[in-house]
């Protein structure tokens, strides 16, 4: 009976935190988001010492492209408006990974078992994207702007300045750098 109400409790206490991919309630707030998801924060200061991608740019990141849901994929396209025909694409998970660029990351970094829908793995795979752009485009690992338009578009995409053409993107990216400089304040006024 003992065993039973210890393992009720574990399970009780892992269904409540940590490891569920529900958002933060407050995107608006990097405090208070570090403060209800702790694992988040860890992940990303982790992050930030191995790959040297501020934690401000990789919040506003994942705030755009997952908000903070671990199981977040592409909308469906559609057939006659009605009838489903798969996704988008092959993004998913926190960082919105690609399959193919998935698996480029998981062999380059060694990390076979990472997964899209793990915080810890998703940040550091969005370091190691973030300082590959940095090492091969010249791009700041503190300029959310750039860091966001080659993450959307590809390293070769931005090279070529994909971006010029999709106004839409550009409002995201400038949003997403304003973003991340208001996590920037916040996280230096926290204490963070």
């Amino acid at each position: 009976m003992k065993n039973i109400l210890k393992l009720s409790l574990v399970l009780l206490i892992a269904a409540c935190g940590g490891g569920s991919s529900k958002a933060p309630r407050n995107l608006d707030n990097a405090c208070l988001l570090a403060r209800e998801k702790p694992a988040y924060y860890s992940a990303m200061r982790k992050t930030e010492a191995r790959w040297g991608v501020p934690v401000h740019v990789q919040m506003a990141t994942i705030h755009q492209e997952s908000r903070f849901i671990g199981t977040a994929k592409t909308p469906h396209k559609w057939a006659l408006g009605v009838i489903p025909i798969g996704r988008q694409s092959s993004a998913y998970g926190y960082s919105q990974a690609l399959d193919a660029t998935w698996d480029e990351y998981r062999k380059d970094t060694r990390r076979f078992g990472a997964k899209r829908t793990r915080i810890q793995d998703a940040t550091d795979f969005m370091g190691w994207y973030m300082a590959g752009s940095s090492e091969r485009l010249g791009i700041s690992k503190w300029d959310a702007r750039s860091q966001y338009l080659a993450y959307h578009e590809g390293r070769s995409g931005f090279a070529k300045g994909s971006y010029q053409s999709k106004a839409w993107l550009v409002a995201v990216a400038d949003k997403v750098d304003a973003r991340a400089q208001m996590y920037r304040s916040q996280l230096n006024g926290c204490g963070k």
